[in-house]
């Protein structure tokens, strides 16, 4: 089904974008204009491979068309190849139970017995004492690009071996890291997707990445972001409340996406 913007819905939608993402980015912008490097709002450039610029491209979406622009517009042209296997990780990952009890340690194990991976931050602990951390806390760690990050002598300690090939089957809800990929998700399926639900899992994607380093082993106060000492019962009480409200809003865009990926897939 085919849906038809005026002129000044098309050009509201756009702008509304534009300075949306406009106001998240200005930060990064201006830091690489000048070649500063930032340890926490980089991932997001770096990581994740779409750049401020392709963010800020508007697309409504497929089966949507300018009333008086009929010719072909590039979201209607067929899916990507990858669609059906991100829409399928997407569903599975929405029907498991989510899991609150990693406390990020994700990013301890990334350090365990070795160099810090952000030499310029000091660890909160030292490193004898994130390496306590680690060994004395159990790691649950089920998502696969993260644990690909952790140091040899941490990979043993983690309860479970996440693969690509089992991504799939291990996927949750609960996790930080799968929750920001909803952002990976939603812009490998752009433009075909509406770009406003794009920019919304990059909302989310960024506000996950502080908390993921507010509870990392680093002391990052000179960004002026508190720690999360997951170290305390305390603070792994603060990271799973924190957890499970981003949950929650993941599972709503995960919904999102599933709903106008399947639509694009026909």
């Amino acid at each position: 089904m085919t849906e038809a913007l005026t002129r000044e819905e098309w050009t509201a939608r756009a702008d509304a974008h534009h300075a949306r993402v406009d106001a998240w980015t200005a930060g990064h912008r201006e830091r690489a204009a000048r070649g500063e490097k930032h340890p926490v709002e980089d991932f997001l450039f770096t990581y994740y491979s779409h750049r401020p610029s392709k963010l800020r491209r508007w697309s409504p979406g497929a089966g949507v068309l300018l009333q008086e622009y009929e010719q072909p517009q590039p979201w209607n042209d067929p899916p990507p190849v990858r669609a059906e296997w991100i829409v399928d990780l997407l569903e599975k990952t929405a029907r498991r139970e989510p899991a609150f009890g990693c406390f990020g340690l994700h990013e301890w194990a990334m350090v365990f017995r070795d160099e810090p991976r952000h030499r310029e931050w000091p660890l909160r602990l030292g490193e004898k004492g994130t390496d306590e951390v680690v060994q004395q806390l159990p790691i649950r760690c089920s998502h696969h690009d993260a644990f690909r990050f952790f140091t040899p002598p941490a990979r043993s300690l983690n309860l479970l071996q996440p693969t690509r090939e089992d991504q799939a089957a291990l996927e949750q809800g609960g996790c930080l890291h799968a929750n920001m990929d909803l952002y990976k998700w939603s812009y490998k399926l752009s433009p075909w997707i509406a770009s406003e639900l794009v920019a919304d899992c990059f909302d989310l994607a960024r506000r996950v990445r502080v908390l993921d380093m507010r509870a990392s082993p680093y002391d990052f106060r000179g960004l002026g972001l508190s720690a999360v000492p997951i170290e305390t019962s305390a603070g792994r009480a603060v990271y799973a409340t924190a957890q499970r409200g981003f949950a929650e809003e993941g599972a709503l865009l995960r919904t999102r996406l599933v709903e106008q990926g399947r639509r694009l897939l026909g």
